[in-house]
C-alpha cells in the first residue's frame, strides 16, 4: 500500500507549462471565481442570518463535496485519490484564508478589505518569489506599481480607520491565500490536490463552527446557507481547481499581480448585480489596475 503523497510529490510529472492561451483561460476563470466568491460573501454575511463560522463550514463541505464527486466521476476512489493529493499544510492555509476572510468581512468596508486582502497577498507571493531569484525587469515594476496605485485610487474613498482586529483577520487571510497559491504552483492533478485540500481542511472548519456553537454565535437562514453552498462548489471548488491549472505557467509575482483584478472584477459584479454606481474613480481605477496586470503579464518572458 502506497504512501499518502505531499502536494511537492503532487508536482511530479511534466514540467512543460501549459499554452499560453490554456493559462490564459483558466487565470481569467479563476479571477472570475474569486470575484465571485467575493460577492457571496458579501450577499450572506451582509444580507442574511448566516454567521462567518457557518459559512465557512458550508463552503468547505460543498467544495470538498463537488470534488469528491468530480473524482468518482473520473472513475477514481474519492479517499485513495485525496490521500495521495493535497497536503495538511495546504489544508491549513485554505482553511487560514477562508475563516479569516468571513470573521473580517463581518466588520471591515469591501474596500478596505480588498485593499489589506490583496496586500497581503501581494507581500507574500512577491517577497517569496524575490527571495528565491525570481527578479523583476523596470516594466514590471512599472506595472505593478500602476496597479497598486489603481488599486488604492479605487478603494482610498473607503479608508477611514478600519477596524483594528478586523484588519488584522483580513491581512492574516491574505497570507494565507498566497501560501495556499504558492503550494499550489506545478500541480500534476489540480482536481485531485484541490480535493484533497478541502477535505483536509473540513476538520478544521468543523472545529470553527464548533466553537461558535459553543459561544452561542452560530446561526443561519435558507439564503445564507445557500450562498455558502454555491461559494464552497462553484466559486470556490471549482475555481481553485483552475487556479492551480493556471499557476503551472505563472511566476509568483505574475499570480500575485493578476489577483488585483479581484477587486475591480467584484466592484463592476455590484454594479452589475447589486445596483451600486458606476463612476469614473472606478473607471480611471479599471484601465489603471489592468493595464498595470498587462505589463507585469506581457513581459514576463524577458525577465
Amino acid at each position: 500500500m502506497s504512501k499518502p503523497r505531499s502536494d511537492a510529490a503532487s508536482r511530479a510529472g511534466s514540467s512543460r507549462s501549459p499554452p499560453n492561451a490554456r493559462v490564459a483561460v483558466l487565470t481569467c476563470s479563476a479571477m472570475l471565481a474569486f470575484a465571485g466568491n467575493s460577492l457571496l460573501c458579501r450577499l450572506a454575511l451582509k444580507g442574511t442570518q448566516i454567521d462567518a463560522a457557518t459559512f465557512t463550514l458550508v463552503r468547505i463541505a460543498s467544495a470538498a463535496l463537488l470534488l469528491a464527486a468530480i473524482l468518482m466521476a473520473r472513475g477514481r476512489d474519492r479517499h485513495a485519490e485525496a490521500a495521495r493529493a493535497g497536503s495538511w499544510m495546504s489544508a491549513l492555509a485554505l482553511i487560514v484564508y477562508a475563516a479569516m476572510f468571513s470573521y473580517a468581512y463581518v466588520r471591515l468596508p469591501a474596500g478596505t478589505g480588498a485593499l489589506l486582502l490583496f496586500g497581503a497577498v501581494q507581500a507574500t507571493m512577491i517577497g517569496y518569489g524575490l527571495a528565491t531569484g525570481d527578479r523583476l525587469a523596470p516594466a514590471q515594476w512599472l506595472g505593478l506599481s500602476l496597479a497598486l496605485a489603481g488599486l488604492v485610487w479605487l478603494v482610498l474613498p473607503g479608508l477611514t480607520a478600519p477596524d483594528p482586529p478586523s484588519s488584522a483577520l483580513m491581512i492574516a487571510a491574505g497570507v494565507g491565500w498566497g501560501v495556499y497559491s504558492l503550494r499550489g504552483r506545478g500541480l500534476a492533478d489540480p482536481v485531485a490536490a484541490t480535493a484533497g485540500n478541502f477535505l483536509r481542511a473540513l476538520p478544521f472548519a468543523a472545529a470553527v463552527f464548533i466553537a461558535a456553537l459553543a459561544l452561542q454565535q452560530a446561526r443561519f437562514d435558507a439564503a445564507g446557507l445557500g450562498y455558502a453552498a454555491a461559494s464552497g462548489a462553484l466559486t470556490s471548488g471549482l475555481g481553485y481547481v483552475a487556479w492551480y491549472a493556471a499557476l503551472k505557467g505563472l511566476k509568483p509575482a505574475t499570480a500575485a499581480t493578476v489577483q488585483l483584478s479581484v477587486p475591480v472584477i467584484t466592484a463592476v459584479g455590484g454594479v452589475l448585480l447589486l445596483g451600486e454606481t458606476l463612476g469614473a474613480r472606478l473607471v480611471t481605477s479599471l484601465i489603471a489596475i489592468l493595464g498595470g496586470i498587462a505589463l507585469v503579464v506581457m513581459t514576463r518572458r524577458n525577465t
